[in-house]
């Protein structure tokens, strides 16, 4: 009766749900290469990276930025910052002095991370600051104030 109930998820997304008895036909080897690799003109060759989970918010002057990078060195760590955006790069190390099989259970993130924040608002990029304070990695963003005015004296020549 609930069998071809489609779950809350294949609903939301419009999967469908695929039985392991069910047969398929496979795509024969000889179509042309453009068909058989259409998949990896979206899907990216690199490593895989682990993705930082942030907190982004305001004040009124500035816009901050929090993530973990727990076990990770200060200057293992890539900031790059234009007016719009926000890339955190780096690399967690492991330590390869214990063996695979000594270990009962193995949850951390290894390897290399990155993150990369569209900002609501501009900033000014020259302003910016990072800090790391036990493992916790601070960014304050300062608003590029466009209402801001100044006042330039012409020489004479």
């Amino acid at each position: 009766m609930f069998k071809d109930k489609r779950s809350f998820f294949e609903r939301l997304t419009g999967a469908v749900r695929v039985d392991d008895d069910d047969d398929f036909e496979e795509e024969p080897a000889t179509q042309p290469r453009n068909i058989q690799n259409k998949k990896s003109d979206w899907i990216q060759e690199e490593a895989e990276e682990g993705q930082l989970t942030v907190d982004v918010y305001e004040t009124p002057g500035e816009i901050v930025i929090k993530t973990m990078v727990a076990g990770v060195k200060p200057e293992d760590l890539d900031v790059s910052i234009t007016r719009e955006m926000v890339t955190v790069r780096g690399k967690r190390e492991e330590d390869r002095t214990i063996s695979s099989e000594n270990y009962f259970h193995k949850e951390l993130y290894w390897g290399a991370f990155s993150r990369t924040i569209m900002l609501p608002k501009e900033i000014d990029i020259d302003g910016a600051e990072a800090v790391e304070k036990y493992g916790l990695l601070i960014l304050k963003l300062p608003k590029l104030d466009k209402n801001k005015e100044t006042k330039v004296k012409v020489k004479g020549s």
